[in-house]
């Protein structure tokens, strides 16, 4: 039985900058990462060098048969002190654009992947009074980067970096962290309200703009029904709601999420994954597909990622295959999905877990950063050139 997807289909993999180009060090992550007592397990260093060796990684994923290519610009490199604005680093990133289209890749570039310049850092965070205006001004900065991108989304995981300063806290007490707790509603609305001031600069002037979501496939177990529908109005609901007149959302999935009457249910730790202990549920990425198309009826949705940390690549390529199963019967089902980008392209740093969870479809050398495609980059390359699974 072969399973097809929309003509038209996007097939590609991802990357964001901070963890693949080394050497970001005008950034919060970077101060993070070198602080005495810091909650990370190594600091990023060099990562993969992708910083000087983005064309060899775009030809690796045109070579596999991939045609999407989704890359984060990196804000400290572009304005390392506010108000100076590096021509060579928008040029650097402009580069990477005109490599994706020279190459036959739709370039999906991503705004803001968690990481903001040291002076923002240090002057309100995301919170700040003043925030508002930096990043409809950074946005405008970067526009000339992005005028022959086909995608681009304002924040990356919104909801995620809402519920980060509530796993801090946990952190900070001692206590058990089983998944992504609820958002700070403070920093929720502060994070949307930055989206919207990007949006309000981007509508116009790149062909599609949204931003992209933790999505989760969302379980009640006995007892539990009413905390996951308030867990799911706070953590998803919310979100996609104020991205109705966006024009794409994406969605980035990779678990699920299960709630007890206590809360959420650690999953059994056969089934955990490599990162964060993950429970390992491919046809999560359907489930969550399917919601967000029922909260948002039409809207486009890109799977902007998707994957599973493991040294089997065997494993992922079974994980891979069943989750994209799941995600062809969501489209099925009448979810509009313009596209699927593979979590990661490169084994690369995985924030506060550093380079031990392995995601990519290409394994990095630590030492000479020479790229090693897995059997998994060339499985879906076969997958992308015959638009579905054999």
């Amino acid at each position: 039985m072969t399973t097809t997807f929309p003509e038209g289909f996007l097939w590609g993999s991802a990357t964001a900058a901070h963890q693949v180009e080394g050497g970001n060090v005008n950034n919060d992550h970077w101060e993070m990462e070198h602080a005495e007592h810091s909650p990370f397990r190594e600091p990023s260093g060099d990562a993969c060098d992708s910083f000087h060796r983005w064309p060899e990684d775009l030809d690796l994923v045109a070579g596999a048969g991939l045609n999407a290519y989704r890359f984060s610009l990196e804000w400290s490199r572009i304005e390392p002190e506010e108000g100076e604005v590096s021509r060579a680093g928008l040029d650097h990133y402009r580069r990477i654009v005109d490599g994706c289209r020279d190459r036959g890749l739709t370039p999906v570039v991503t705004l803001v992947h968690f990481t903001m310049p040291r002076w923002l850092v240090h002057d309100g965070g995301w919170t700040g009074a003043k925030t508002g205006d930096r990043i409809a001004r950074y946005t405008e900065t970067v526009l000339p980067v992005l005028a022959d991108a086909e995608y681009v989304a304002t924040l990356n995981e919104p909801n995620l970096m809402a519920a980060q300063p509530v796993m801090g806290a946990m952190a900070m007490r001692g206590e058990e962290i089983t998944g992504l707790p609820r958002p700070d509603q403070e920093v929720a609305e502060a994070l949307l309200g930055l989206h919207a001031r990007s949006m309000e600069v981007l509508r116009g002037n790149v062909r599609n703009a949204g931003m992209t979501l933790v999505g989760r496939e969302h379980i009640a177990e006995e007892g539990g029904e009413q905390l996951m529908q308030a867990e799911r109005a706070a953590f998803e609901d919310q979100f996609l709601e104020a991205a109705r007149g966006d024009d794409f959302v994406g969605l980035q999935v990779y678990t699920a999420a299960r709630f007890g009457p206590d809360g959420l249910v650690a999953p059994a730790p056969e089934v955990q994954t490599l990162a964060h202990g993950m429970e390992r549920r491919p046809q999560a990425l359907g489930a969550a597909v399917s919601r967000a198309a029922e909260v948002l009826p039409g809207m486009p949705l890109f799977v902007t990622e998707n994957g599973i940390a493991t040294a089997d690549d065997d494993d992922r390529i079974r994980f891979t295959t069943d989750a994209l199963t799941s995600l062809a019967a969501a489209i099925a089902g009448g979810a509009d999905v313009r596209g699927y980008l593979h979590w990661s392209l490169l084994d690369n740093f995985e924030w506060m877990l550093g380079y031990l969870p392995t995601f990519g479809l290409v394994a990095v050398d630590r030492q000479t950063f020479t790229r090693t495609p897995k059997p998994s980059l060339a499985w879906l390359g076969e997958v992308a050139r015959r638009n579905g699974l054999a």
